[in-house]
């Protein structure tokens, strides 16, 4: 689900047989002329939140099923900010967000704007709503309000490591899904998301694109260089999904046992530094233990907690706060707070939660994707295995990451095999990605490094969040980036920025 469990996966095309024929590709160091859009009717964007009046929006039409191009269409909400020196102009850059379930509609005038200036100069920044993902043509579950709890989305297990529960919820989830999600939800998939970019760099009379995609978004660009190679000019992943094809998804879900181990030693040593207004501990190697003994507390006895979801503060919640407060130290506080309050049997405010309706599209959103882009195993013994073992050797997250989530009992076969990325086609590509990543762990990124083989170049941050780009990477980092989309000049070798 949308990191909510932010992971997918993909499925082959008829284009990736041709990179093998095409001689190695380089980026044009030519500006291209700004190009014609007679497919495009720009205008002022109703219904986002972009603060930047220079951004301007659009809708595309696309297949719903890529193999019946004259079947039912679906519609696509775009974005632009036109490159701001017009003699300077390269081409497009597009922003892949993350998810599945993330949007990119915004951000041209979001984080587009932290772009350095000979940038933003030389790209039209090009956001976009994925398939399923309103104001784009939207799918929708109607999940009952239970199952859109952060912690249920997840698949916890019960506190003796029980997942009969959780096989419970696939089945009610993934039947709310096939019952509301139309004929849409079956053609929500990695390699839809691929195509679909290709239609939109065709609409926007472009001869190859460069993008930024990030998180999921890094699994959609490289599937994109892998469909359509030609089509590519400086593409840059940043915090990269593992591109196992034989598990997708499911490889992204197990690797937060690794990205937990990664990180929790950066917050416990936030934790207990003294003149921490939320220090939890005198030293670091406390708060480990502390945090699962308070675990195993409220797994035993709950503390009601009107207004959240689910409306007490169990284990599996904390577990859960856990994970999503890692994704960045500046969310650390959340955690601590929580700890302190549940170490005296109390509990802060309920969590401000998104509008449900808003929840129900970005969770269906995820689960198309997730559930469609490869077959999971339908049995729960391959799960029980798999959680206890995982139990054993990741206490932290309790055997979560192998667990059933919905995709365990989703009705619709894979309409394609997932796209394997390979190191055929050309060598454009630059990986960015923090040490310590709770979301898609180093461990992970290292695979999708292999997978490109001499496609790519990786720069390694010495830094801690999920996100490394101007968000949390270092100078170093950033600077390697931003001087490959201004000039296309990458290092010789993998380096690692400390």
């Amino acid at each position: 689900m949308p990191r909510i469990t932010r992971t997918a996966a993909l499925t082959a095309a008829p284009a990736a047989l041709l990179v093998a024929l095409l001689p190695p590709l380089t980026a044009s160091a030519v500006p291209s002329p700004a190009p014609t859009a007679p497919s495009l009717s720009w205008g002022a964007c109703a219904g986002t939140s972009a603060t930047d009046p220079r951004q301007e929006c659009a809708t595309l039409r696309v297949p719903m099923d890529h193999a019946d191009p004259a079947g039912p269409k679906i519609s696509l909400a775009l974005s632009r900010i036109p490159a701001e020196d017009e003699d300077a102009r390269h081409g497009a850059l597009f922003l892949i967000p993350g998810g599945p379930g993330g949007s990119s509609l915004d951000d041209p005038s979001g984080k587009g704007q932290k772009l350095p200036q000979e940038v933003r100069d030389q790209y039209d920044l090009i956001g976009f709503a994925p398939r399923g993902l309103a104001p784009s043509t939207s799918v929708d579950c109607g999940l009952e309000h239970g199952d859109l709890a952060t912690s249920r989305l997840r698949p916890w297990p019960a506190p003796d490591g029980s997942i009969d529960g959780n096989m419970t919820t696939a089945r009610r989830t993934a039947d709310a899904c096939a019952r509301n999600g139309g004929e849409l939800i079956r053609h929500l998939g990695t390699a839809d998301n691929a195509r679909d970019l290709d239609r939109i760099r065709a609409a926007l009379g472009e001869r190859k694109i460069s993008a930024w995609g990030v998180s999921y978004g890094t699994y959609v660009g490289a599937v994109y260089a892998e469909m359509f190679p030609h089509r590519t000019d400086r593409i840059v992943l940043d915090s990269n999904d593992d591109p196992d094809p034989a598990r997708v998804a499911r490889a992204w879900l197990a690797g937060h046992e690794r990205g937990v181990e990664d990180v929790f030693p950066h917050f416990a040593a936030w934790a207990s530094a003294p003149g921490n207004p939320d220090r939890l501990a005198e030293t670091a190697a406390e708060v480990r233990p502390l945090f699962l003994r308070l675990a195993a507390r409220l797994d035993r006895e709950p503390i009601p907690w009107p207004g959240a979801n689910p409306e007490e503060l169990n284990g599996n919640v904390l577990r859960q706060t856990m994970l999503d407060s890692l994704y960045r130290p500046g969310r650390y506080p959340a955690l601590a707070k929580l700890m302190l309050a549940a170490r005296n049997g109390t509990v802060p405010p309920a969590p401000a939660s998104p509008p449900e309706p808003v929840l129900q599209n970005v969770t269906a959103v995820g689960a198309g994707t997730l559930c469609n882009d490869v077959a999971w195993p339908r049995t729960a013994a391959v799960y029980e295995k798999d959680v206890a073992e995982s139990r054993a050797r990741y206490p932290l997250t309790a055997g979560m990451p192998r667990n059933a989530m919905l995709c365990a009992a989703w009705p619709y076969p894979p309409r394609e095999a997932p796209v394997r990325i390979t190191g055929r086609g050309p060598s454009n590509v630059l990986l960015v990605q923090n040490e310590r990543d709770v979301a898609t762990p180093l461990s992970g990124a290292l695979k999708m490094r292999e997978a490109l083989g001499r496609r790519a170049v990786m720069v390694t941050v010495d830094s801690t969040g999920h996100d490394a780009y101007l968000a949390q990477g270092n100078e170093c980092g950033d600077r390697t980036v931003s001087r490959f989309l201004a000039t296309g000049e990458r290092p010789d070798r993998d380096v690692y920025c400390r």
